[in-house]
């Protein structure tokens, strides 16, 4: 059997593209959700439908116990996580002088200890194994900043400094740590966004379009697979050119 990998926030989005994707390729996919258990275990009978091998546990990433509790389940019905796709995440998008602490702390915790969590759990498996992939989500605006997107930048440039680090430390236990930074990628999560907004976000892309989930998880699947085995601690940011 394939390795098993285990996406957070995979009830739809980048997340789920990234889900079928792997069960595509023969791989046992376990598709995290935290409110939308409907569609996410609509996805995994999909999956299972097509004579692929999936299952949907719900954990907010944010608290620990229940990411504990997650690992405990995949564990005890695939035997532990080989490839861990960290891409739960929320955005907030207004002005720096208008987000309370709350919304400050809340965000770091789903975006940033989400991926700390995880991981952390993650690593004592592939490290055993001296084997494993880890491929934290990101975005350009954790490259580059944006206005409006200040708490939201801060945490998709922590998650590039996690990456980074781990990489170095994991590295020496066979283990492979990558990010992948989209562009404006036609989602829920840019659902706030007007018309008029996405049409000036496409045509300042060079490539003159908005990216799709299956962009993202194209990126996401070639990081885990053996044609990057010579790849750690890099950023690859499938934005169509708006980010160089």
């Amino acid at each position: 059997m394939k390795d098993t990998v285990l996406i957070t926030g995979a009830s739809r989005g980048i997340g789920l593209a990234t889900a079928r994707l792997f069960a595509a390729k023969g791989h046992p996919v376990v598709l995290n959700y935290n409110k939308s258990r409907e569609s996410a275990f609509a996805a995994a009978r999909a999956i299972n439908a097509a004579s692929g091998i999936a299952m949907a546990i719900q954990a907010d990433v944010s608290d620990r116990a229940q990411v504990e509790a997650m690992f405990a389940e995949i564990e005890s019905q695939l035997g532990g996580v080989d490839i861990l796709i960290n891409n739960a995440a929320v955005a907030r998008q207004c002005l720096f002088t208008d987000i309370s602490p709350e919304e400050w702390r809340n965000t770091f915790a789903v975006n940033v200890d989400g991926m700390f969590h995880c991981s952390q759990l993650a690593l004592p498996h592939m490290l055993r194994q001296h084997k494993g992939c880890i491929v934290n989500l990101s975005s350009m605006w954790g490259q580059v900043g944006a206005s409006c997107e200040v708490l939201y930048s801060a945490t998709k440039a922590a998650v590039i400094g996690l990456t980074k680090a781990l990489a170095q430390e994991a590295g020496l236990g066979g283990v492979r740590v990558n990010c992948v930074a989209p562009g404006v990628i036609d989602t829920e999560m840019n659902a706030h966004l007007s018309a008029e907004d996405m049409d000036t976000l496409k045509n300042d892309t060079p490539l003159m379009r908005l990216g799709t989930p299956e962009d993202v998880a194209n990126a996401i699947y070639f990081l885990t697979s053996d044609n990057a085995s010579f790849i750690t601690g890099q950023v690859l940011s499938p934005n169509g050119g708006y980010v160089v």
